[in-house]
């Protein structure tokens, strides 16, 4: 199999069930976005600071395959045999956000992305999330999306932000706060 195609040289790609949309359209913005976000997260998965959290971002990369081929699939699509996406996989989340909490020191502040490297990447993705979250939000005002993948989206980029924290702890950096002129 080859991996061009050359179906979609006019600008039109396919949905999981056939049918061509603009590669403009909302709905392929929004996988494209996960699909961003996913690279994103296999370049956290990549740094040493991680390597206790490497399983944790690999289920999330999986997580966000899932989310991507709920995206790309027409609705009728979705009632066929698609990996699933549960309240497990938001649990699973808010698990790992309480287990930081507990290890760093309380949030006094707004804390300005940056301070090393692997926390840089860790607040891009971040906003990479924040933006495919409104992107399924937007796709959602049309069209049909599962509530669960919002809330997924909402969650990861929370844990997003604490595994930031983390890493400003365990790279012993020091968290740069807002201190905003009056």
């Amino acid at each position: 199999m080859k991996i061009y195609t050359k179906t979609g040289d006019k600008g039109t790609t396919s949905l999981i069930g056939g049918t061509r949309l603009s590669k403009a359209h909302v709905r392929i913005d929004a996988y494209g976005t996960v699909d961003e976000l996913n690279s994103y997260i296999g370049m956290l998965r990549d740094q040493p600071v991680n390597e206790n959290r490497k399983d944790l971002l690999k289920e999330i990369q999986d997580r966000l395959f899932t989310i991507g081929s709920h995206l790309a699939s027409e609705s009728d699509q979705t009632k066929r045999i698609l990996p699933d996406l549960s309240e497990n996989d938001v649990t699973i989340l808010e698990s790992a956000m309480d287990f930081i909490d507990s290890q760093v020191p309380p949030l006094r502040a707004f804390v300005l992305p940056g301070g090393h490297p692997s926390v840089s990447f860790g607040h891009i993705a971040r906003t990479v999330c924040r933006r495919a979250e409104r992107a399924v939000i937007h796709l959602q005002q049309g069209e049909e999306v599962e509530e669960i993948v919002i809330r997924y989206l909402n969650r990861l980029s929370d844990y997003l932000f604490m595994l930031c924290r983390a890493m400003t702890y365990e790279l012993n950096i020091e968290e740069v706060t807002w201190k905003p002129r009056i």
